[in-house]
């Protein structure tokens, strides 16, 4: 099963506990008057588990499905576990749902808690963390990106194989760009793992949530955490 998430960061000085308080047990229902239905949008399943808290976003969502010559709307419901964990002074989410749900998740999160939009914000590993992150665990890199190439009308550079950090091919794209996306082989985990600068994670390997989980806050919530300080 393909594990998916993004990582934010809270831009704002917040407790864990008091956090906690405002969205726990949070649950709001909107009247679909067309389709004559309730769409539910709550928080179930919060606690503390370690050094971290967690639970789930769950939304309501009508779908449109084609069914004998016409659209109908079917309800479905989007269930995200979520994670906030603090490290060194600064608090971390992670949403383990693809990119645009996971924003989307991110923003409401940031109503409930602080009023207002913004105070989630996107993550940001800087190339040089990346590419340290990268070459210790480049020994079955598979697929990397660059991006902010200096060649005319190239944009982004990309290398797929096996073993292409060892490659000089490789060692030439990083005189003209910087990495991008990756993915490889964590030597800690064994995990086969894909990931941006920008905070996007995919597991590739059998994995479950809670390996998830441990593999985001040992192997990624460091590379921020170094960003931000250096």
């Amino acid at each position: 099963m393909v594990l998916a998430g993004k990582i934010f960061l809270v831009n704002e000085d917040a407790d864990l506990q008091l956090m906690a308080t405002k969205i726990k047990d949070y649950k709001a229902e909107e009247k679909n008057e067309t389709d004559n239905i309730s769409l539910v949008t709550q928080i179930k399943d919060l606690s503390f588990i370690g050094d971290s808290l967690q639970g789930s976003f769950l939304q309501d969502e009508l779908i449109d499905v084609y069914y004998h010559d016409k659209i109908v709307h079917i309800p479905s419901t989007l269930e995200a576990p979520f994670f906030f964990v603090k490290e060194k002074d600064r608090i971390v989410l992670t949403i383990l749902e693809k990119k645009a749900k996971a924003n989307q998740i991110a923003n409401q999160l940031s109503k409930l808690l602080f009023i207002t939009t913004g105070k989630i914000v996107e993550v940001g590993i800087s190339p040089k963390v990346f590419k340290r992150f990268h070459e210790k665990n480049f020994e079955d890199t598979k697929v990397i990106f660059f991006d902010d190439v200096d060649l005319p009308n190239i944009n982004k550079l990309s290398l797929y194989g096996s073993a292409l950090g060892n490659t000089s091919l490789y060692l030439d794209y990083l005189k003209h760009g910087k990495i991008w996306y990756t993915v490889l082989k964590s030597n800690r985990y064994g995990f086969i793992v894909g990931i941006t600068r920008k905070g996007v994670v995919v597991i590739f390997s059998k994995a479950v949530k809670e390996d998830f989980i441990n593999y985001i806050k040992e192997e990624v919530i460091p590379l921020i955490i170094e960003t931000k300080e250096g």
